[in-house]
């Protein structure tokens, strides 16, 4: 597995600097070549917005970026995640003796 520490995963993070949710997909053929609409999903809502083929490398680069994102997201929640379960764990280990009551005893009837 990656040796990666959480801030590394927040400085890549940071790095990104245009991102864009969706899948570009290929709608038709035109005598120029094909057209593109980019898919996402909003609020619940499916939607397609037409790219124009001269935005097409950016629109690429900019999905890219949006699944590198969530990528890096996925990865720095999981380390964050074991970390605080290996703390538990560590934590959990330690024997706390019962607590010494000035209560005396009652014992319980057998009638």
């Amino acid at each position: 597995m990656n040796d990666i520490s959480p801030a590394q995963i927040l400085q890549q993070l940071a790095q990104i600097q245009h991102m864009e949710p969706g899948k570009l997909c290929v709608i038709g053929q035109g005598p120029n070549g094909p057209y593109y609409n980019l898919q996402c999903r909003e609020k619940g809502k499916t939607l397609s917005r037409y790219v124009p083929s001269d935005q097409v490398p950016m629109v690429t680069e900019h999905t890219a970026n949006y699944r590198q994102f969530q990528s890096l997201v996925d990865q720095y929640a999981q380390l964050i995640v074991d970390r605080t379960r290996s703390e538990r764990a560590a934590g959990s280990k330690k024997t706390i003796p019962p607590p010494i009551s000035s209560w005396p005893k009652t014992r319980k009837s057998t009638s």
